[in-house]
């Protein structure tokens, strides 16, 4: 295939507006807004991101899109339009290409998402780069990491830890000899490998969040590590509570130790939950509204005014999370 006859296989699972305001003229015409605009970039590369023996083509385009949802939700927006660049091997095939928008076209349909545009080009590995825009409710502020105070209390919005063990057991299951497609794991341990290959984002829990919370952040790279963005932006610190993170069963029977398993809650990344911080006088009624749109909220620990992130009473200094370089 050549260059255009690959886009039009990957575009064949989206449904597209027409030119301009979806693809097709050298950039799509965006209309005016009264709203606030967020705006956010990632890739999913190969050998970093994903390996093809564990991850199927439809989980690759789906993360993809999936990482910069979370962001949008962590800045308490709406997702609306995305852009998507393809860095293609040689051997890749229209069969392939659909596979992989099958995967993306679902999530960006599930939450409303239109794909304006793009590009495609050879490359030496399989690489997914997203563009996301989102836009703030009117009458609303976007949440940013710089609000958090003394005395708020920290949430977050799903079970931790999940991701990275996922990648453990996937990095532990071996290829059968005569097997196509990526490694089979044992059923126990599906809830983890999911969190790895398709994560959820939280988009919902971040727009119901927003009219309560003082900041947020996205939980990419691992928890310490993420708050501790939080704790820098807003010139305070955290106090939190292994007890407290909510974990999956599956990871509990998985770890040897909870040594173990607190690495994975605290340091893995790739969970994509969201974690806010929520003035106390408002906490009671966050719970509330979380709880009456099926969201739960997870209280993990409080803000303090020492300027040091701190889990048990002891601070946690260095990384606290994934780095890529």
């Amino acid at each position: 295939m050549n260059e255009f006859q690959r886009i039009a296989a990957f575009l064949e699972a989206f449904s597209l507006r027409p030119s301009p305001g979806g693809p097709g003229d050298d950039a799509a015409l965006l209309p005016p807004t009264k709203h606030q605009q967020v705006v956010t970039t990632d890739a999913v590369v190969e050998g970093v991101h994903f390996s093809r023996q564990t991850f199927r083509l439809a989980d690759i385009g789906h993360k993809a899109l999936a990482v910069n949802l979370s962001d949008v939700a962590a800045m308490g927006a709406k997702p609306t339009w995305a852009v998507c660049a393809l860095q293609l091997p040689v051997g890749f095939s229209d069969k392939d290409l659909r596979a992989l928008s099958s995967g993306m076209a679902a999530l960006a349909a599930a939450h409303g998402v239109s794909l304006i545009g793009g590009n495609v080009t050879k490359a030496s590995q399989l690489s997914v780069t997203v563009t996301l825009a989102g836009e703030v409710p009117l009458g609303r502020r976007a949440m940013t990491r710089s609000g958090a105070r003394p005395g708020h209390r920290v949430y977050v919005s799903g079970p931790l830890g999940s991701a990275s063990a996922g990648l453990e057991v996937l990095s532990n299951a071996k290829r059968q000899p005569s097997s196509r497609g990526p490694v089979k794991v044992d059923p126990s341990w599906e809830a983890l490998v999911l969190a790895q290959r398709s994560p959820s984002p939280h988009v919902r829990w971040g727009l119901e969040a927003a009219r309560f919370a003082s900041a947020g952040v996205d939980v990419s790279d691992g928890l310490v590590q993420d708050l501790g963005h939080v704790c820098e932006a807003s010139e305070v610190g955290m106090s939190l509570e292994t007890g407290a993170l909510p974990v999956l069963e599956a990871l509990l029977l998985w770890c040897a130790s909870e040594k173990h398993v607190h690495r994975h809650a605290l340091t893995g990344g790739e969970d994509y939950v969201l974690a806010v911080t929520v003035p106390p006088s408002r906490a009671r009624e966050f719970e509330q509204r979380l709880s009456a749109v099926g969201q739960g909220a997870f209280p993990i620990g409080v803000v303090t005014r020492t300027r040091r992130l701190t889990v048990d009473g002891r601070e946690r200094s260095g990384r606290g999370g994934y780095q890529h370089f």
